[in-house]
């Protein structure tokens, strides 16, 4: 697999210049999809704007000065996606990986506490031997629990890097969610109804503005009001 993108080719979510040069730099596979994530060297120099250089990307990198979820980050190519906590401790920089209402990503600056913790949605259940629920989020990551206390497209916040759950935004009427892909990417509405069909991968959730689109495109940010910071809307 290459290493390097036609910047013409890059995700319609990456915030690139597309014509100032032919290549930008690739992420490896990882717990985040290519739509939604970007390697971490483009998030230093391109976005959070801290270095002018791939090569001070990867030394930023290799002094492990860059923690994501609150741990450090070992390659400049490893995906940096929606909803994780970014942190340069040496810096007293931290920022939250969310998408604008034009759909691109964005780094927003939030503070030290914020950055203790993330959102993650469950994406699927796993009975397990000796009876426990093994809960797997849309990051990769895999939570054991005692019991059945959650369902798919409910949003857990959780502590990092230790996972302990500390809140669950449920997928239901009056939820706050973004949408984080389709036509409507990057828009944060109010959920009207949330409609179970035959096909669970079908299920339509639709919003107080009237739109409406599947669960798979959405992201619960909170319980009547957004739980996390948003970048500011676009002119």
């Amino acid at each position: 697999m290459s290493d390097h993108l036609k910047r013409l080719n890059a995700p319609r979510s990456w915030p690139i210049k597309r014509k100032v040069s032919i290549w930008t730099t690739k992420q490896r596979p990882g717990s985040h999809s290519v739509e939604n994530s970007i390697p971490a060297a483009f998030l230093l120099r391109d976005m959070i704007k801290i270095c002018d250089t791939a090569r001070e990307a990867k030394r930023i990198v290799a002094n492990r000065d860059l923690l994501v979820d609150g741990k450090p980050v070992r390659d400049v190519k490893a995906p940096v996606g929606l909803m994780d906590a970014v942190a340069i401790p040496k810096m007293d920089l931290y920022f939250r990986i969310v998408l604008t209402d034009k759909g691109k990503l964005v780094a927003v600056p939030i503070s030290k506490d914020e950055a203790g913790w993330k959102l993650c949605r469950v994406e699927g259940k796993t009975k397990i031997t000796g009876g426990k629920i093994q809960v797997n989020l849309n990051d990769g990551r895999n939570i054991l629990l005692e019991k059945n206390a959650y369902k798919s497209g409910d949003v857990l916040k959780i502590a990092v890097p230790s996972q302990e759950i500390l809140e669950v935004f449920a997928l239901d009427k009056d939820a706050a969610v973004l949408i984080t892909s389709g036509q409507h990417a990057g828009k944060t509405v109010t959920v009207s109804e949330y409609i179970i069909t035959e096909d669970a991968s079908a299920n339509i959730v639709r919003f107080t503005d009237g739109t409406e689109t599947v669960k798979r495109n959405v992201f619960v940010i909170g319980a009547g009001s957004s739980a996390i910071k948003l970048p500011e809307a676009s002119e």
